[in-house]
C-alpha cells in the first residue's frame, strides 16, 4: 500500500490502516544544516527555510514541512528588538513591555505587512503549498498568548505578574490572542492545513495559573482554526505530566507531549477528556536521538507506537537537535515502516 503523506495523516487520524505512522518530528536548526544555510538566513529568508524543509523532509522520510523557525515572528512585529547571530539563535535583547505601561501604546501587527516576520511565515506556507500541498502536510505556527506574553514581558517578569497584576496580564492575553488568530488565519489562507501553537511557558507555571492563563485563549484559538478547516497542534515544551488533561480541553486535535510524560499514563488521561485528540511523541531528542543509536532509537519508536494509541503520530519530544547523526534521524521512519 503507497500513500501520500497527506493520504496517509488522513487515515491515521480516522484510525484507519496504514502503511506506517506518519513522521511528525519537528525540524528547524537540523534542517537548516541539510543545505548548509547560516541559521540568519534560515529565520529570515522564507525561501532558505522552504527549500532546508523540502530537502529534509524527502532525505529522512517526514510526512510533513513546517514555517516554524523561532518564537519571535510575533515579538519582531510587536515591536520588540530581536537579534539575529550569523549562525546562532535569535535573541530578545530589547522586551517589548519591559515597562508594564507600554501595554497601552502596543500595536496590532497586520501579519501581512510588507516586510514583516509574520508575512514571512506566511510566504513560507504559501511556497510550501505551491511545492507539495495536497502531497504533504503544510503546518504554519503561532505563538500561544502566554508563550506571546513571556515573549513581550520576559519570563521572570511575566512570572511575577500572574501574582502582582493579572488583570494586566489578562489584558496582554487577549491582544496576543487577537493577533495569533489573525496569523493563524492568514497562514491557512496561503495553504496551512496544519496550525501548530507553541506555548512553552506552560509548562513553568501552576495547573491553576495554566487553566486560567492558557487554556481560555488556546480554546478561542482552536476554535478559529478549527472553524477555518485546519487542524491545530498543541506543542508546550517540557513536564506537562500535571496539565495533561487541561491540555486536553484546549481544543488541539493533535498534542504533542516531551519526553518527561508518560506517554501511556497521558493517553489515558486524554481519553477521559475526548479519545479522539491525536496524541504526538515523545521519545527523548537528546539522550535518545542525538546520543542515542539506530538501534536504541528504533526501541524507542516501537515502544511510544504500543502506547501511543490508533492515531498517535511519531515524533521525538521536541524539536530534532542540530547535529543529530544522519543514521539516527533514518531510524525513525525505518523503525515506523517495519512495524507497519
Amino acid at each position: 500500500m503507497s500513500m501520500t503523506s497527506s493520504d496517509r495523516l488522513a487515515a491515521r487520524l480516522r484510525g484507519e490502516s496504514v502503511d506506517r505512522a506518519p513522521n511528525f518530528s519537528l525540524v528547524m536548526q537540523f534542517a537548516a544544516d541539510q543545505i548548509h544555510a547560516p541559521l540568519r538566513q534560515y529565520y529570515l529568508d522564507y525561501n532558505v527555510l522552504c527549500e532546508a524543509n523540502l530537502v529534509t523532509a524527502e532525505r529522512f522520510g517526514l510526512d510533513i514541512v513546517d514555517a516554524i523557525s523561532d518564537p519571535y515572528r510575533e515579538a519582531h512585529d510587536f515591536g520588540a528588538v530581536i537579534e539575529f547571530p550569523d549562525d546562532g539563535l535569535p535573541v530578545n535583547t530589547v522586551h517589548r513591555l519591559a515597562d508594564t505601561s507600554a501595554l497601552s501604546s502596543l500595536p496590532h501587527p497586520d501579519p501581512l505587512a510588507p516586510g514583516s516576520r509574520m508575512r514571512d511565515r506566511v510566504d513560507a506556507v504559501r511556497l510550501f503549498h505551491e511545492r507539495v500541498g495536497g502531497q504533504i502536510p503544510v503546518q504554519g505556527w503561532i505563538e500561544g498568548a502566554l508563550a506571546e506574553a513571556a515573549d513581550l514581558r520576559g519570563v521572570s517578569a511575566l512570572m511575577y505578574d500572574l501574582y502582582d497584576r493579572p488583570e494586566w496580564v489578562e489584558e496582554l492575553l487577549e491582544r496576543a490572542t487577537e493577533v495569533a488568530i489573525d496569523f493563524a488565519l492568514a497562514q491557512i489562507e496561503a495553504g496551512a492545513t496544519i496550525i501548530g501553537l507553541g506555548d512553552a511557558i506552560a509548562s513553568q507555571v501552576a495547573p491553576r495559573a495554566y487553566r486560567q492563563f492558557a487554556v481560555p485563549y488556546e480554546q478561542r484559538i482552536f476554535q478559529a482554526i478549527t472553524d477555518a478547516g485546519a487542524l491545530g497542534r498543541l506543542h508546550i515544551c517540557g513536564n506537562t505530566t500535571k496539565i495533561v488533561a487541561d491540555m486536553a480541553q484546549s481544543g488541539a486535535q493533535i498534542i504533542d507531549l516531551d519526553w518527561q510524560v508518560d506517554l501511556a499514563t497521558a493517553r489515558q488521561q486524554v481519553d477521559a477528556v475526548n479519545p479522539a485528540i491525536v496524541l504526538c511523541g515523545n521519545f527523548d531528542p537528546v539522550a535518545v536521538l542525538y546520543e542515542g543509536t539506530p538501534d536504541t532509537i528504533r526501541q524507542a519508536v516501537r515502544a511510544c507506537r504500543a502506547v501511543g494509541g490508533a492515531t498517535w503520530l511519531c515524533a521525538p519530544g521536541c524539536e530534532i537537535p542540530r547535529h543529530t547523526p544522519d543514521a539516527n534521524v533514518h531510524a525513525i521512519t525505518e523503525a515506523l515502516a517495519a512495524s507497519a
